[in-house]
Parts: structure tokens; sequence; C-alpha cells
């Protein structure tokens, strides 16, 4: 009978789990900013905490504004300043100032013969032909935006119910996120040792990827937007925040921003523009990774380049933007679990042998 009512019991929790987990999903995003918010601020708050040990609410709101100040307020000025590059992008396309026939024309008086006949089964030679194809996929993109037109106002009140719900959120992790990790901790049906280390894992790859990441994401993209603000090239800021988004994925990364660029600067005759652009994003650009990450987040916290890359653009596939964390922070817990499962099994053969 007791069996019975455990069984019943532990139906009853996980399906009361499942019910929860639906009702917060719309919310899932905010959720998870506040509580990547909470672990990349605590060491301020355990600060502010020493200093005013009895102000539990003060020091946590006192967190919650540097987060507004130093992370929120800069990045809305960014979108603002992105929103005013992006329209003047488009109005020198639409005036003609940014001709991409002739842009496309310039490339193909430089393609050597061999290389011109490798692409002609494909069409790329063909002037017509191509921009069709390229007014193909942006008709469709622009069909599918204007689709979405009317949704702007809905899509704008809801990144601020979402920012709302955000900062609320993270005033209470930071609040409260240590009593409320221990009652967690102890609820979880696992051993200590094996819980320790999964937590571990989860706050390491959170800050690694938060303050690694973010912070290399940040450098590239301001060194890749000044270097082509410096060289000339129309809009600077759109392709720093392309390079700065692009930064996430390893290996690749900013190199699908500035390498074709560089190319095409050099194809069309703009030689000291493109080995200057060459040179700066593989020595200066694509080294900001390798010289910065392990200042911040030391050599042992990364996972391999492969992993990172597999994981970030299958998280990018599944949650969107939200992706860019969960990915990575899967694939670690993925490979902590593992090594804990095959300590365990190593030393349960030990055992076992006579």
């Amino acid at each position: 009978m007791r069996r019975l009512e455990d069984k019943t019991f532990l139906t009853l929790v996980a399906a009361v789990s499942i019910a929860f987990a639906m009702i917060i999903v719309p919310f899932f995003g905010a959720i998870l900013w506040a509580l990547i918010a909470a672990i990349v601020f605590f060491p301020l708050k355990k600060r502010l905490l020493r200093a005013m040990p009895t102000h539990r609410n003060r020091v946590a709101l006192m967190t919650l504004l540097v987060i507004v100040a130093a992370v929120i307020l800069p990045a809305l000025v960014l979108v603002a300043f992105l929103v005013q590059e992006a329209s003047g992008f488009y109005t020198s396309v639409q005036a003609g100032e940014i001709d991409f026939d002739r842009y496309f024309v310039q490339i193909q008086g430089q393609i050597p013969g061999w290389l011109n006949n490798l692409l002609k089964p494909f069409g790329l030679t063909d002037l017509d032909a191509t921009l069709a194809k390229l007014g193909a996929v942006f008709a469709s993109k622009f069909e599918i935006l204007a689709a979405h037109a009317l949704d702007i106002g809905q899509v704008t009140l809801g990144f601020l119910l979402a920012l709302v719900v955000t900062l609320y959120l993270t005033f209470f992790l930071l609040r409260d996120g240590e009593e409320l990790s221990e009652k967690v901790s102890a609820a979880v049906p696992l051993s200590i040792d094996h819980r320790r280390a999964l937590i571990d894992t989860f706050v390491t790859v959170i800050r690694a990827t938060i303050k690694g990441s973010l912070v290399v994401a940040i450098l590239q993209g301001l060194i890749g937007g000044l270097l082509f603000w410096a060289l000339g090239i129309h809009a600077p800021l759109l392709c720093g925040v392309a390079m700065a988004v692009l930064a996430f994925l390893p290996v690749v990364g900013t190199g699908l921003v500035w390498l074709p660029v560089a190319i095409y600067l050099l194809a069309t005759g703009a030689i000291l523009q493109g080995v200057v652009l060459l040179l700066c994003g593989t020595f200066i650009i694509g080294m900001v990774d390798n010289v910065v990450r392990p200042i911040l987040v030391g050599r042992d916290t990364r996972l391999p380049d492969w992993l990172v890359l597999v994981s970030t653009l299958g998280g990018l596939a599944a949650l969107g933007a939200n992706g860019v964390v969960v990915g990575p922070v899967v694939a670690a817990l993925f490979v902590t679990v593992w090594r804990i499962f095959s300590a365990t099994r190593a030393s349960a053969v030990t055992v076992q042998r006579p």
C-alpha cells in the first residue's frame, strides 16, 4: 500500500511539474535571462551584501540598477543607432548610391578564366540570372516582413513585457537565489557530489558564455565596426553588429563578414583597403578570441570548439537567440553527466573485481 501511495505521489509531482512548465513556457526567455543576470552579477551582489549585511532588498535593488545602467540602457541605445543606420543603408540602396549591379560587374571582371568556367554551370556568371535569383530571395523575405508588419506593435509590447518580467525576476533571484538554489538542490534525488558537479558546471558555463563569449563578441564587433568605418566601408555599425553576433560561432565567426568584403575590395582594385582588412581581420579580430577569452574564463572551462559550434547552431535553430546560451549549457551538462556516469561505472567495475 505504501509503494502505491509513493508511486501515486510521484506521478502527481511529475504531472504538476509538467503543467507548471507548460504555463511558464511563454516566459522561458525572460526566466533564462533573469537567471543569467543573477548568476553573472552574483559576485557584485555578494560584495555589496558584505558592506550592508542587513539590507538584502537594498542590495538586490542596487545590483539591479547596475544591470540596467551597464547592460539594458546601452543595448537600447545600440538598437536605436542600428535602426537608424539600417534605414540610411536602405535609403542609399533605393537612391542608387549603393549599386549592387555595378559591384557584381566589377567582381565579374576580376574573376580568372578558370574560376569563371567553374562558376558558369551554376549560373553565377550571368548577371541577369544571378540578380533574378537574389531578387526572388529578397522578394520572399520582404513578403514575410510585410505579412508581419502589423504585428510590430504586438512584438514591441511583448518585448517590453518580457523585459519587465526579466527585471522583476532578477531582483528576487538576486535577493533569494542562494536559498532557492539550496532548496532545489536538496529536492533533486541525486548524491551530493553529483548535484554539486552539475550545479558547478551550469554556473561555470553560464559565466563563461557571458563573460567570455559575450565580451569577446562585443570586442570583435567593436574592432570590426571601427575598422570598416576607418576604411570607408558602407554601414560599419551594421557590419560590426553582424560580426558581434557571428562571433558566438567559433572558427568561422566574424570571418563570414570581413572576409567576403576583403575579397571584394581586392577584386575591385582597392588593394590597400583589401590588404589592411585581410590582415586586421586575421591578426586582430581573429586573435581576440584566443587572447581575451582565456584571460576572462580560463582555459579549463572551455568546451571543444567543434562542440561549441554544433551546440550553438543547434540551440539557435531550436530556441532562437536564447539558444546561444542554452546550447552550450546543455552540451556542457551532457559532457558532465556522461563523465559522472563513466566514473560511476568504472568505480562499480573496480569494486566487483575479486
